[in-house]
């Protein structure tokens, strides 16, 4: 491999418990319980199209700009000093001093993530980033894989992609790439499908820290 792509929430971060604290006080202020379905059906979603699903689902009287702004001051605060996953930082370190080009995929805002990425000071490390909105189809296709290797140079043959969730790891394999399936606790129903999937199952950074099979 010659460039990696790399999910963030749950791949990098540690912040899936985030996103569905903000949901369930969201939803718990309407009277509304937090249900997993409605869980799984937007963690693939960017944060225009969460809200636009949000309000349909429950016929909310709000516009979904305010079912975003309500969000996004949750949010901000907790990802102003969101924490990486262990060895995350170590691991890109070593990928980046090695000549590895690296980017950026992920349903997130930039608004929400840029300062993370500045918090844990790994926003030079990156030379791409790519939000699913910036594509036509979201994660369960891999048009944002492809994107975020076209800006990078990258052929997907010659690249790996790092996720956590398994309908993302499916579709960056049927786009072509690698695949590195990252554990988190948010995905554990998903492990015994994911390590079936995946290239590669990581149950930490420090696996391919030690040993860096790939690049």
């Amino acid at each position: 491999m010659q460039a990696a792509v790399f999910d963030l929430d749950g791949t990098l971060f540690n912040s899936l418990g985030v996103w569905d604290d903000a949901d369930r006080a969201f939803l718990s202020r309407r009277n509304i319980e937090l249900t997993p379905d409605y869980t799984e059906a937007v963690k693939l979603m960017h944060l225009e199209e969460a809200a636009l699903y949000t309000k349909s689902r429950y016929s909310l009287s709000e516009s979904p700009k305010d079912i975003m702004d309500e969000w996004l001051a949750y949010i901000r605060a907790a990802y102003a000093t969101m924490p990486l996953k262990p060895y995350a930082r170590e691991y890109l370190e070593l990928l980046h001093a090695a000549g590895v080009r690296l980017a950026i995929a992920t349903s997130s805002d930039r608004q929400i993530f840029l300062p993370a990425l500045r918090h844990n000071q790994i926003d030079g490390l990156f030379s791409a980033a790519v939000t699913v909105c910036e594509v036509d189809r979201g994660k369960e296709y891999p048009d944002v894989y492809l994107e975020a290797a076209r800006r990078i140079g990258a052929e997907p043959q010659t690249c790996a992609v790092f996720e956590d969730i398994l309908p993302a790891v499916k579709a960056a394999k049927a786009g072509g790439f690698f695949t590195a399936a990252v554990f988190d606790e948010g995905s554990r129903r998903d492990e015994v499908a994911l390590k079936s999937t995946a290239d590669l199952f990581l149950t930490s950074y420090e696996e391919v820290l030690l040993s860096p099979i790939l690049f």
